[in-house]
């Protein structure tokens, strides 16, 4: 039963009811909240809302509980924690919008974007099904379920041209959490390697670039079996508990394997295990319900750019390079969930990160500073909104295009499936090559072109290459 209290100074009943609940499942107090606006002028998809986020704030702290749980605006948050960072009370904004959604549900109020709840109970399926994301599944069970929307065909030529590449993995793997895990011979002396579910499938230059720049550069990388999906931001907005729990499965595994140190080159992967990691640790109750895993927290989480800078640094990586990429101008973009939150991340500077640059630098191509390292490509809508997606996406192309840029560096699958494979989509007068960072690193290392496995490129990078006598 929703709590009613009488506001001093008049007549009016303020239901405080909605704020409470937001107060007992996440400990945000929203009447923090003092109306400073940098979340709405921050948010990069608020010109689709229909109240911005400032506005949904404001609704809570006043009980219009109608506002704020029948809202398009929290189903629409893309969950880019960008108005987290710039919040000055330090409110989690992400996490309180995602609860909304779960409220609205609960309060047996239809989700006012069905095509997001769809999604998240598709993938959700699949992951229960599998234990892992299988992609075509996915699609095929969202397509189905939203047929009536008259967007069946959406994105047909994109899935075509994917599968002309071969980024579509066909048969699924079931996999699901061990039981005894017995620790891995050199385990100790080496990384663990956790590719996520993309890199397995349409990321799988990504995944081969990755492993073959490591063995380059002497690190030795072994991925763990029975390794489960993250859950991705579906998990972390309808299902919280999933959320935490597949993650912790893997780093307990990863742990009892022998590793004190694992990497993650997807951003997805590597934000929802730092913050299932970030809950285990500061909060109690979480950690107490979770204790069965057996996760022990003497597992360090890297980002596959932290741990080439920790063990190798840029004179190592330097001092390997064979063929330097001179002549050419790269922009790095990093996305959202590198960075943010960076309590959650651990990053010196969410806003302006300098990883990539460094490692660019140090393979000898001209880096180009900008201001849209951190912006959001939308990728969570990249199946309920794709429109949201072209528009983000196509944004971030076009002003690297107008800094100059020959190439954007990626460090996330989503984030180069959205500025790859749709800029056939986008309005743009000239196409840009996105690749991730390892395919530019194999390059400069001396590595044979199918190391970098530019043939899986859906924005083909190979005639500016040879322009610049980068490859034969």
């Amino acid at each position: 039963m929703a709590e009613n209290k009488q506001a001093s100074g008049g007549n009016m009943a303020v239901n405080y009811g909605l704020a409470k609940r937001i107060m007992e499942e996440l400990g945000e107090n929203v009447h923090l909240c003092y109306q400073c606006v940098k979340c709405t002028s921050g948010c990069p998809v608020g010109q689709y809302f229909d109240w911005q986020p400032n506005q949904i704030m404001r609704s809570v702290q006043l009980g219009q509980e109608d506002v704020a749980l029948e809202s398009e605006t929290p189903w629409l948050c893309a969950s880019c924690h960008t108005c987290a960072t710039r919040c000055p009370q330090g409110l989690d904004i992400t996490a309180i919008m995602e609860f909304l959604t779960r409220e609205a549900k609960e309060r047996g109020i239809k989700p006012k974007i069905p095509e997001v709840d769809v999604f998240n109970k598709a993938f959700m399926r699949e992951v229960k099904l599998w234990g892992r994301a299988y992609e075509p599944g996915l699609m095929a069970e969202y397509k189905l379920r939203t047929i009536g929307n008259g967007k069946l065909l959406d994105d047909a030529g994109m899935y075509i041209n994917m599968l002309k590449k071969r980024k579509v993995g066909f048969l699924p793997k079931k996999v699901s959490p061990s039981k005894n895990v017995k620790p891995i011979p050199g385990a100790e002396n080496s990384i663990a390697y956790y590719p996520g579910c993309s890199l397995h499938s349409s990321a799988t230059e990504y995944d081969v670039s990755t492993k073959a720049v490591c063995e380059a550069v002497g690190l030795n990388l072994i991925e763990p079996e029975d390794w489960l999906c993250c859950g991705a931001s579906a998990a972390h907005r309808s299902d919280p508990e999933e959320g935490l729990r597949l993650p912790l499965e893997n780093l307990a595994l990863i742990e009892k394997s022998g590793f004190k140190e694992v990497t993650m080159p997807c951003a997805s992967c590597f934000n929802r295990h730092k913050t299932a990691q970030h809950e285990f640790r500061h909060d109690e109750e979480k950690r107490t319900a979770m204790s069965e895993i057996g996760y022990q927290d003497n597992l360090q989480v890297s980002t596959l750019s932290e741990t080439l800078l920790r063990h190798v640094g840029t004179t190592g990586i330097s001092d390997k390079v064979k063929r330097p990429l001179e002549g050419l101008r790269v922009v790095s973009y990093y996305g959202c969930l590198l960075t943010r939150p960076a309590e959650v991340t651990e990053v010196e500077d969410p806003e302006n990160p300098i990883d990539l640059d460094e490692l660019m630098t140090a393979l000898g191509a001209e880096v180009i500073d900008w201001s849209y390292k951190t912006s959001c490509c939308g990728a969570s809508h990249s199946l309920s909104r794709p429109d949201i997606v072209r528009n983000l996406s196509g944004s971030i192309v076009s002003h690297a295009q107008e800094a100059g840029a020959d190439v954007i560096a990626v460090a996330c699958p989503l984030c180069h499936m959205n500025l790859d494979a749709r800029q056939g989509q986008m309005t743009l007068e000239d196409t840009t090559p996105v690749m991730f960072f390892t395919q530019l690193m194999a390059l400069a290392l001396g590595l044979p072109e199918k190391a970098a496995a530019l043939n899986k490129n859906m924005v083909d990078p190979r005639e500016l290459l040879r322009s610049k006598n980068l490859i034969d």
